[in-house]
Formats: structure tokens, C-alpha cells, sequence
């Protein structure tokens, strides 16, 4: 090891690595304020400039961007040995360096005009210049990297395989970068499907598995920070797992799409019980009541604080999760005697704009399903009551988050059967009813091919049906309404949930 540019933007470590690098006759090479830094600190260094014979200009803008150094770093050992003497070029055997804070400044605010002094240009180039060169060159873009290098050069040499993992490490970092820099120009211009979809994510956590025990899985938020994992606080219990975060994130998303007090039980990615109530506990009891099989061992999700109350009958059955924005001091006391309860904090409504799914070999990407209805237009000689408003509404926002087929009943505020994932409408309808018992709003995610639902409703009293409409046989459903009086409304968007 003969030369080292050294060039951070992240100084945690660089003192200490750079006189380690002294100690082992490493020739130092730097510019800026880590020359500057590493200079007050006595370690002998030298500036870029004094190998370039250029000076720092526009800013520092260019200073590292010169063949003298992409020449050493580039350099084959063996092969380029010639034309780097007769240029004078040195060579140059490490690289460190990190980037300008991109990653963070982009969650600031910042107006274009500033944001775009925090894009490097320089530090990109010189670290995959000395990937593509890890034969020869030591790429060092993390400085929790340092301790690695250093165990390694006191054992002789830094071997081929660090020398490898260093360098995919390095591409991982400019991609991610590059990434979060393009994510948000497509933003800025609104060019939402371009032609490569490039989203960075950094990641947070490994997961102890996926959804099944055989399955490894890590947790990846996005660099440009929107969206509620990126914002929301662990107050009480085991770590978080795929499946917890899968179901946390539905949950979050039924009672952030209410103004009025709404409480969510979800088990297995789909609703189980929700309900609106006058407070956090009459909600939470409601949405309880609609499936208390399901619940167990679920998620219960609030829109609004949760008080000591509530955490008292939330602990008397065994759930993985508790979701609300605040928590009482009387209430988080109470749900912390449950050591295992993972209790989130919650600070942000849903707002992604798009969502993704995997296929074997793509992924497939959409807008998030931030719509209810194109208009509400009832199609039967029965008409909706002013008192069923509210409920067809609530309904249909329930339904839009139940996997499909799906169809939920309700009565007064509250959804008192549901019946999500099944194959066929009818089955759905079948399970739904069955459960409610008694109810006063079907609402389902599609429109009706046959009248089925309709008979089927009409058995449990159902006195309206809130659908997207569109089936070439919508008649038949309307005229099953009309014989049994039956309002049906048409909403014209549909909510198929997969």
C-alpha cells in the first residue's frame, strides 16, 4: 500500500485511520476541508492540487475531476505502468471517500436551486473508478469500513475478497444515490413512470425472517423519506417482522383514510373489524365485536389517542400490535406489562403516491389507491335516507382496503361482517352476511356479474348496496333490488385489492 486520496464528507474515524495509514508509509492525498482537518492534526498530507498542478475551482466543484487522479486509480498494475510515467501520473492504491449529503438534505426542503449544491460529482466518479479497479485499488466508502481494513493491512495484505466486497458495496452506494437524486427530478417534472424505475432504499433492519421461517428478509426504507415507516417510533415490545410490517402498514392505512374516530383490527393483511365511535373505546370495543376470533393475535390500530381505558380492554386479549398517534401516560404503563406487545407510534398519515408488488423478473408499479368514487348515483326506485349516508361511505372505504373479492356489511358506524379474499362474490357475500347477522349497508370492491349478492342480501335485510356498477348485467342486479326495495348505489370506481 503506497498512496491513499482521501476525501470525506463524513469525518468520524478519518483522524485516526489516516495515521494509522501514516504509521504503515501510506503516502496521504487529500483536498479541501479534509486536507484542511487532517493537517491541523498533524498528519503529514498532501493537497490534490499539488499532484494536478490545478487548482480547486468553481467552489470546489472540480478539484479531484483530473487524469492525474482518475489515471492512478484507474491504472492496471502491470499493463498502464508506461504511460504513467511519461504523464508524471502517481499512482494510487486507496480510495476513501464519502458523498455530500444528498440523502438527507432532500428530506429538508430545500428549494432545487439548493438541493443541487448537495450533488457530488466528483466523489461518485473517483469511487467507481476505484471499483471498477479493485484489483488494485481499496475502495473505502463507509467509515465503519476502517477497523476491517486496518485488522487486515497489520496481517500483511487486504485480500481479493474485501477488496471485492468493498467494491459491490461502493456501486451499491452511487446507485442509491444516483437513484434518489433521479426519484426526486421525476418528481419535480411529474414524469412518474419513467423509463427505468430507479427508487433508493437504505436498509434499516434484518429481519429474523420473512413470512415463513425459511424465508430470510430485511426491512428497506426509502432514502427520500415519505411514507409512515420512515416516520413512526417503537415505544414498547419485540422487534418488528415482515409480517408485522406488512399488516401495520394496512392497518395504518383504514384508520388514516377517516377524519372521524375510527379503531382497525386487521389479521393477515386484511381488515377484521373496523369501526367509528364518540371515542377511542367505543371504537375499539365496536371493531373488537365485529370478528373477536379474528382479532387475536392481530393488530389494533387507532386514529386518535389511545387512554388508559381502552389500553386496559386492548390488554385483556393477546395482540402482536397497538397503532395510535399518542398514547396516554396511564395507557402506555398498562400496555407495557405486556413485554412481548409491540406498541407504535404513529406520526404521519399514509402519502405515498405509488406502490409496487414483484413478479419473477419485474415489478409491477401503480398509484396508490388514494381515490373513493367518481360520483355517487343511485340507480333504484329506492332511494338512500339522509341516516345511510355516512354509512355507505364508511362502507365503501372499508371494503376499498379488504382483499378482494370483498364485501363488508354495516350497521350504525360500524362494520359488522366482512368477508375479503375469496374467489367468488357470492362466497364472499355469504361470509360477510353470515357474520353481520343483521345489517344495513352491503357495500362491495366490484361491481355484480349475476343478482346473487342481491338475493343473498336480501335475506339479512340489507336496506342498501353501495358497488362500482358497470357489470353488462348491472339490470339484473338493480331489478333484484327494486322486487326486494333495496337502494343500490353506483360509484363508478372500482377497489380491487390482490
Amino acid at each position: 500500500m503506497k498512496r491513499a486520496l482521501i476525501s470525506t464528507y463524513y469525518k468520524d474515524g478519518i483522524i485516526e485511520f489516516s495515521k494509522f495509514l501514516e504509521s504503515k508509509g501510506v503516502e496521504i492525498l487529500s483536498t479541501g476541508g479534509t486536507y484542511k482537518l487532517l493537517k491541523e492534526n498533524e498528519i503529514k498530507v498532501l493537497k490534490v492540487s499539488d499532484i494536478t498542478k490545478f487548482p480547486e475551482i468553481m467552489d470546489g466543484r472540480v478539484k479531484t475531476l483530473h487524469p492525474k487522479i482518475h489515471g492512478g486509480i484507474l491504472a492496471r498494475r502491470g499493463k498502464d505502468e508506461k504511460i504513467m510515467a511519461e504523464l508524471n501520473i502517481p499512482q494510487i492504491d486507496m480510495v476513501i471517500v464519502n458523498l455530500y449529503p444528498f440523502f438527507e438534505k432532500v428530506n429538508e426542503g430545500l428549494k432545487l436551486e439548493e438541493l443541487i449544491e448537495f450533488i457530488d460529482i466528483g466523489g461518485p466518479t473517483m469511487i467507481r473508478s476505484a471499483a471498477k479497479n479493485f484489483k488494485d485499488v481499496v475502495v473505502i466508502t463507509d467509515n465503519n469500513d476502517f477497523e476491517l481494513i486496518e485488522k487486515e493491512l497489520n496481517d500483511g495484505e487486504i485480500s481479493q475478497d474485501t477488496r471485492l466486497k468493498l467494491a459491490a458495496k461502493a456501486f451499491n452506494l452511487t446507485a442509491a444515490y444516483d437513484s434518489a437524486i433521479s426519484e426526486y427530478l421525476n418528481n419535480l417534472t411529474g414524469n412518474n413512470f419513467p423509463k427505468y424505475h430507479t427508487i433508493s432504499y437504505e436498509k434499516k433492519i434484518n429481519l429474523r425472517y420473512g413470512e415463513n421461517p425459511h424465508q430470510s428478509a430485511a426491512f428497506y426504507t426509502k432514502t427520500i423519506k415519505n411514507g409512515i415507516f420512515n416516520n413512526f417510533e417503537q415505544l414498547n415490545g419485540k422487534p418488528l417482522s415482515y409480517n408485522n410490517l406488512r399488516d401495520a402498514d394496512i392497518a395504518w392505512k383504514v384508520v388514516s383514510s377517516f377524519e372521524e374516530i375510527v379503531c382497525c383490527g386487521l389479521k393477515h393483511n386484511t381488515p377484521c373489524g373496523v369501526a367509528k365511535g364518540n371515542n377511542v373505546y367505543d371504537a375499539y370495543v365496536k371493531a373488537y365485536e365485529c370478528d373477536p376470533i379474528s382479532i387475536f393475535g392481530g393488530i389494533a390500530a387507532s386514529n386518535t389517542k389511545i387512554d388508559a381505558k381502552t389500553a386496559k380492554k386492548m390488554s385483556e386479549i393477546f395482540l402482536e400490535i397497538i397503532m395510535a398517534p399518542e398514547y396516554d401516560e396511564d395507557a402506555l404503563e398498562i400496555l407495557k406489562k405486556k413485554k412481548n406487545l409491540r406498541v407504535l407510534k404513529m406520526f404521519s398519515k399514509a402519502n405515498e403516491k405509488f406502490e409496487g408488488v414483484t413478479v419473477d423478473g419485474g415489478i409491477l408499479v401503480q398509484e396508490t389507491d388514494k381515490e373513493l368514487f367518481n360520483e355517487l348515483k343511485t340507480v333504484t326506485e329506492t332511494k338512500i335516507n339522509s341516516d345511510m349516508m355516512d354509512d355507505l361511505i364508511f362502507a365503501y372505504k372499508v371494503v376499498k382496503f379488504t382483499k378482494s373479492n370483498a364485501i363488508v356489511v354495516v350497521k350504525d358506524g360500524q362494520a359488522i361482517g366482512i368477508g375479503g379474499g375469496q374467489v367468488n362474490r357470492i362466497w364472499a357475500a355469504q361470509q360477510a352476511l353470515e357474520r353481520a347477522g343483521d345489517g344495513v349497508i352491503l357495500a362491495s370492491d366490484a361491481f355484480f356479474p349475476f343478482d346473487d349478492v342481491v338475493k343473498e342480501a336480501a335475506k339479512y335485510n340489507i336496506k342498501a348496496i353501495i358497488q362500482p356498477g358497470g357489470s353488462i348485467r348491472d339490470k339484473d342486479s338493480i331489478k333484484a333490488c327494486n322486487e326486494n326495495k333495496i337502494a343500490m348505489v353506483f360509484t363508478g370506481m372500482r377497489h380491487f385489492k390482490h
